[in-house]
């Protein structure tokens, strides 16, 4: 029942996107119609807009965590070899 379920709001999810470019084609005025494909291609364009890139200042920001993490990590280190070996 809920393999069911979660197909049909699969196929609904799905299925919107493509549903709302099947309805251009059916408007019959003209420039209703072109309306609607050009802000179908607006959405489009934004989807496909590329992902930010890195800039300098986080790539900093990335590298200064490393280097804290690193003198954390060597600070556990040190003081689990100064616990008893062996004990």
């Amino acid at each position: 029942m809920k393999r069911l379920v979660s197909a049909s709001l699969g196929l609904i999810i799905v299925a919107t996107p493509a549903a709302a470019i099947e309805t251009c084609r059916f408007i019959e005025a003209k420039a209703e119609r072109e309306a609607c494909y050009h802000r179908q291609e607006e959405e489009l364009a934004a989807k496909r807009k590329p992902a930010p890139t890195i800039t300098q200042s986080s790539e900093a920001k990335t590298f200064e965590s490393l280097q804290q993490m690193r003198r954390d990590d060597e600070e556990v280190y040190r003081s689990m070899r100064g616990i008893c070996r062996g004990c």
